[in-house]
């Protein structure tokens, strides 16, 4: 088999704006300018194994221009502090989390759906490729497993569901989702699942991280 010799190789500049873009919170010191350029550079060539195949002053300038890149991100970021801050949250425990398969009668949805919100209870239907997910009051669990029975995959008790009620304008913000998941993220909270509803963004957790939550979302 030839071998192919026309495939190219990264170059510095690319190989060190990955490395910059994989790194968050390099990211944000990057964004604030409150790093050393010289130590960051050798750091990156270290970890990428190139200190031999390259200068460090094309890692240096390379990251430079990043960081100049960036700061549009840091305008786009103050915006959504900005909406986080006018918005309001909303919290609901006792949360079930069932995961069903597609293959149950579309009709056995719609009654379970009719029964819980004519009781005036939420009840959260997303449907997957090769599943359907059931997000509702923990009471209504038993209800969930008579009708749908050895179809459950899944079922994840003790959950809570965040509802932030944003401002308009918050689906023509670039990057509103991914700051907010950067956010759980580095507060070690994990996102079960998640939804939204033009203003509303609807996040499922554990309800042992409601406090975490409400601390870091508190703008």
């Amino acid at each position: 088999m030839r071998k192919n010799n026309n495939i190219s190789m990264p170059t510095t500049t690319e190989l060190t704006e990955k490395y910059l873009s994989q790194h968050p919170s390099i990211k944000d010191c990057l964004r604030a300018g409150v790093i050393n350029y010289s130590k960051l550079s050798r750091k990156i060539a270290k970890e990428l194994n190139i200190e031999k195949k390259t200068s460090m002053e094309a890692i240096l300038i390379a990251t430079r221009r990043y960081a100049e890149k960036i700061k549009k991100e840091k305008i786009r970021q103050e915006k959504i502090i900005q909406i986080l801050k006018g918005s309001e949250l909303e919290i609901k425990n006792k949360i079930v989390v069932a995961i069903i398969q597609k293959n149950v009668p579309s009709e056995d949805l719609l009654d379970i759906e009719k029964k819980i919100k004519k009781r005036g209870d939420t009840i959260y239907v997303i449907e997957g490729t090769k599943t359907y997910t059931l997000v509702t009051s923990k009471k209504y669990l038993e209800d969930v497993q008579n009708k749908f029975k050895n179809r459950i995959i899944k079922t994840t008790e003790d959950q809570a569901m965040i509802i932030m009620k944003n401002p308009t304008g918050v689906e023509e913000t670039t990057g509103f989702v991914a700051y907010l998941y950067s956010l759980f993220g580095e507060y070690g909270v994990n996102i079960l699942e998640t939804m939204s509803c033009w203003t509303d963004t609807i996040i499922v957790i554990s309800e042992k991280d409601i406090a975490a939550v409400m601390s870091f979302l508190k703008f």
